[in-house]
């Protein structure tokens, strides 16, 4: 098996590209809390969509010089994810969009409100919106087309997103294993913060994960 790559970045440092599928993907890590930014592009068309535009604007731009950025999908609420889709917006024109559940606590109201199943665009390519509420209420995922899922902060290595109640670990993991650790084993995650895993290196946890708890 060759080995897998996790697709490391940090703050400030270069960006990772993926081997190029239907869509090109491109991660990079900004700001003070790591975050991770995605920029999906059809470089055939020009166009791009950018997941969580977290901080930095000026990078998240330089990134997509030379795209037609569409629009900023926000997989939550929380205030690190968001630092720069104000400016990002405002720079670009772009639309906005989240899940209903969490539209109204971010800094720009979407103008976009997703639900489980939608999908989104990018040039000749779909990316299927999964609700994976439990990190918050309308916490998602994005499944790409080759093989990826953007799991924002429902789903790291070694278990899901920090959570404030039994119930809301509960609905997380269940969450998680409803919609990402039931798609196929090779398939990458890649979280809102640090490195890549895959279904089949954390599947095998999850009862490990449920009885250490919240």
């Amino acid at each position: 098996m060759t080995e897998f790559d996790a697709a490391h970045v940090s703050p400030g440092g270069e960006a990772h590209a993926y081997p190029a599928g239907q869509l090109a993907v491109t991660k990079l890590s900004v700001g003070p809390m790591d975050n991770n930014v995605y920029v999906l592009a059809d470089p055939a068309i020009g166009e791009a969509v950018v997941v969580d535009a977290a901080n930095e604007p000026d990078r998240i731009l330089a990134e997509i010089d030379g795209l037609r950025l569409l629009g900023v999908v926000t997989t939550h609420r929380h205030g690190d994810h968001t630092g720069a889709l104000a400016a990002v917006l405002e720079a670009t024109g772009a639309w906005s969009a989240a899940h209903a559940d969490d539209a109204d606590a971010l800094p720009v109201r979407p103008g976009r409100l997703l639900g489980h199943g939608d999908t989104v665009r990018v040039g000749g390519a779909e990316v299927t919106v999964l609700h994976t509420p439990g990190h918050t209420p309308g916490s998602i995922c994005l499944l790409l087309p080759d093989g990826q899922v953007l799991t924002g902060d429902a789903l790291f290595p070694g278990g899901v997103g920090k959570t404030t109640s039994p119930e809301a670990f509960a609905q997380a993991l269940g969450s998680a294993e409803a919609h990402v650790l039931s798609l196929p084993g090779p398939t990458r995650i890649s979280p809102g913060h640090g490195d890549d895993t895959f279904v089949a290196a954390e599947l095998p946890q999850v009862e490990d994960w449920r009885a250490r708890g919240w």
